[in-house]
């Protein structure tokens, strides 16, 4: 199972437990104020308030086993999400100086008077506009003085595109780190709660 079904998984139980556990902690409230308000209440209720608090107990343990799971989950999916941005961070802020790189290189070029592509001429205008603008200036002047000017291939067409991973969807894919409680629905839990009652009256 993967870390994202498993938290898509457990993250529904932890719901339905979650409105189940409000439910009985009502219950209970109700309970006890129609005990406070019967003539010997806690005689006549006994077996009602026990079986209640039963419930809830079973419900409230089960939904705290499936909560500390989830927590562990989530220190997993934290730490692998982590990890990839990170990293994919620092590849981003990598290329980005190597792409600062080429860019002052075909400003140089076309200061020089050079022939560069378009694409790399777009590229410096893309990055600052008024260093192209300078930069073209300066190519125009360099092309009068100098008639020997060199032409170039462009800085990128030999680049490939670097597919980036998605910290998400690898945190998302990893494998969960062991097996989780077993799901088990809160009806049923609150079921076992009642079978074991009657066969103790």
């Amino acid at each position: 199972m993967t870390v994202g079904e498993a938290r898509q998984a457990y993250s529904t139980q932890l719901r339905s437990y979650n409105i189940q556990k409000c439910k009985l902690a009502k219950q209970k409230a109700d309970l006890a104020e129609r005990m406070k308000t019967t003539e010997n209440g806690a005689v006549v209720f006994a077996n009602e308030a026990a079986t209640l608090e039963l419930t809830y107990n079973a419900v409230a343990e089960k939904q705290n086993e499936y909560q500390d799971y989830m927590d562990r989950l989530m220190e997993q999916w934290d730490a692998k999400f982590n990890e990839v941005a990170t990293r994919e961070n620092a590849e981003a802020e990598k290329e980005g100086f190597e792409d600062l790189r080429k860019i002052m290189e075909v400003v140089r070029r076309m200061t020089h008077g050079d022939t560069v592509p378009g694409s790399d001429e777009k590229k410096v205008m893309e990055y600052d506009r008024d260093m192209y603008q300078m930069a073209k200036s300066a190519q125009m002047v360099a092309r009068m003085r100098n008639k020997d000017r060199e032409k170039h291939d462009s800085l990128w067409e030999d680049e490939e595109k670097r597919e980036r991973e998605d910290a998400m969807e690898t945190a998302d894919g990893q494998e969960v780190f062991a097996n989780g409680p077993e799901i088990v629905s809160v009806e049923d839990t609150m079921a076992s709660v009642g079978a074991s009652t009657e066969g103790t009256e």
